[in-house]
């Protein structure tokens, strides 16, 4: 394989329906923490958008590193 990268879309959103100002943090703590751990693994990503609902969800595109291959222009 010569280069390689997938698209996902993912929303962090609170299971239990809850939109508290305590629960829309704990949706920004999610995906605060999701970051990091592409950080810590070392998982070149990038966020193409991100849109935070009215109900605190926060709904992004990101293009990230599959597993460990080489990226290529991907990223660019």
């Amino acid at each position: 394989m010569k280069a390689a990268c997938i698209t996902q879309t993912l929303c962090f959103s609170n299971h239990d329906g809850e939109t508290t100002e305590y629960a829309k943090k704990a949706i920004v703590q999610e995906y605060e923490k999701y970051k990091a751990q592409l950080e810590k693994g070392g998982t070149k990503y990038k966020i193409l958008s991100e849109k935070t609902n009215e109900d605190g969800s926060i709904v992004i595109e990101i293009k990230k590193q599959y597993n460990s291959s080489p990226v290529g222009e991907y990223l660019n």
